[in-house]
C-alpha cells in the first residue's frame, strides 16, 4: 500500500492523540505490517500537516503501547513491532502483581479456568496432542523417581504442562492467560512440590488427568481437576499451620 495517502491531516486541538490513533488503526488493520517501517518523521509531518513535536508525542504513545519500536542508525526510524504471546502474557502478569491479587482469588480463578480448558482440550485437540500430554507427565514421573528429584525441573514441567493444555483448546486467549498466570503466579502450586507426600500425589493427579483427557472422558477429567484444588487447599493450610510458617511468610512477599 502507498503510505503517502494512508493518513489525513491531524485534528486541531488533539493533534498528538489523532496522529497516534490513525497510525494505530493502520497497524491493527494490517495496512502496515509487523517489521515494516513507518514514513520518516518529516514525511509524517507533511501527511498529518503538523509539527515535529506532535509526531514525537504520537510516537511515544505508540511505543508505550508496544505497537512500534524506535531503531537507531543508518536504517533507523519507527518500525511496527511484532506483539507475541510472551509480551502480552508478561504485561498481564505484571498487572496482576501490581494489583496485589489475593492467592485465594487466583486459585479460584485457576480452578474455574482449568475446568473449561480440560473440556475444550478434549473436544478440540487431536489424539497425538493428547498423547504428548501423557508423555510429558511420564517425564515428570521419571524425574520424581530420582534419588534426589530436582524441584526446579518438576516445577518447570508443571508449568509446561499447564501451557500445553491451554494450547490444546485452540483458543489463543486461554494460552495467553495461562502463560501470564504461570509467569507471575502458580496458585501456590509450588507448595505441593515442597512436601514429599503431596509431591507424589500431585504427579499422580497429573497422570490421572492426562489419562482421562487422552481417553476423552470429560467428567472424570474435571473431577480430577477438582481433586487437585482440594489437595492444594489442604496442603497450603497445613503449611500455614506449621510453626515455621509465620517466619517464612514474614520473609517472603505475597501477592
Amino acid at each position: 500500500m502507498n503510505l503517502d495517502s494512508l493518513f489525513t491531516p491531524a485534528q486541531v486541538g488533539r493533534a498528538g492523540e489523532d496522529v497516534a490513533l490513525q497510525i494505530e488503526s493502520a497497524i491493527l488493520n494490517e495496512k502496515i505490517m509487523p517489521g515494516e517501517g513507518l514514513p520518516s518523521e518529516r514525511e509524517l509531518q507533511v501527511q498529518f500537516q503538523t509539527g515535529r513535536g506532535v509526531i514525537r508525542e504520537a510516537m511515544r504513545a505508540l511505543k508505550q503501547k508496544g505497537l512500534v519500536e524506535i531503531r537507531k542508525g543508518a536504517k533507523g526510524g519507527a518500525y511496527v513491532k511484532q506483539i507475541d504471546v510472551d509480551n502480552a502474557s508478561e504485561s498481564l502478569a505484571l498487572f496482576l502483581k501490581q494489583q496485589h491479587v489475593g492467592l485465594a482469588d487466583i486459585a479460584e480463578f485457576r480452578e474455574s479456568l482449568d475446568h473449561t480448558i480440560v473440556l475444550l482440550a478434549i473436544a478440540r485437540a487431536d489424539s497425538s496432542e493428547k498423547q504428548q500430554l501423557v508423555d510429558e507427565v511420564e517425564k515428570m514421573r521419571a524425574c520424581l523417581k530420582l534419588p534426589e528429584p530436582d524441584m526446579e525441573t518438576l516445577g518447570e514441567i508443571d508449568r509446561e504442562l499447564n501451557i500445553r493444555l491451554a494450547k490444546m483448546t485452540r483458543n489463543p486467549i486461554f494460552e495467553w492467560i495461562m502463560q501470564a498466570l504461570q509467569l507471575g503466579f502458580s496458585s501456590q502450586d509450588y507448595a505441593l512440590y515442597d512436601d514429599l507426600d503431596y509431591r507424589q500425589k500431585t504427579v499422580a493427579n497429573w497422570a490421572e488427568t492426562a489419562h482421562y483427557i487422552a481417553a476423552n472422558e470429560p467428567l472424570r477429567a474435571r473431577a480430577s481437576v477438582g481433586a487437585h484444588y482440594v489437595m492444594l487447599q489442604r496442603c497450603v493450610e497445613e503449611a500455614r499451620n506449621r510453626p515455621e510458617a509465620s517466619d517464612k511468610q514474614a520473609a517472603e512477599p505475597t501477592y
